[in-house]
């Protein structure tokens, strides 16, 4: 797997950029939980900035079935979209780091019918995601990453 090239810009959000720092330092063995809960796994997405083409980092939430991931645009329940949902838009090739395990992946929306099978499944894996839901009106995209 090659890696996607660009300068890399850090996250502006002191704790995401700590996560990230944590995550990649120890090879995802360390700094692999939100908020050191060992319940909420993460993994780290790397990405091309949609409009600076710059190298992005973003832990998510590690949702999982058969090789399938799942990136949820929540924000915390904002009214608008993390900026890595654009990024995944314009640029759908990204890495997804696991723990130690680093692969190539293809981002794209899922439809209707999968975003409510994935909604479930993220909200066992982080069930402050209902909570989310219900401070927003927008509907929380759901990205599903699949090897490339």
């Amino acid at each position: 797997m090659t890696t996607l090239d660009g300068v890399y810009e850090p996250p502006v959000w002191d704790w995401v950029r700590n996560q990230v720092d944590r995550f990649e330092i120890s090879n995802g063995l360390d700094g692999n939980c939100y908020q050191d809960n060992p319940q909420w796994p993460i993994v780290v997405i790397t990405s091309l900035g949609a409009k600076s083409g710059k190298i992005r980092k973003s832990p998510v939430m590690r949702v999982e079935k058969d090789g399938v991931y799942a990136a949820v645009a929540s924000r915390g329940g904002d009214p608008v979209n993390p900026t890595w949902y654009y990024n995944f838009l314009a640029n759908p090739e990204v890495d997804l780091q696991d723990k130690d395990v680093k692969h190539r992946y293809r981002a794209r929306l899922a439809n209707d019918e999968e975003r409510a099978l994935w909604w479930e499944r993220a909200v066992k894996v982080y069930e402050p995601y209902s909570e989310y839901a219900e401070k927003t009106d927008r509907v929380i995209p759901i990205f599903l990453l699949e090897r490339a």
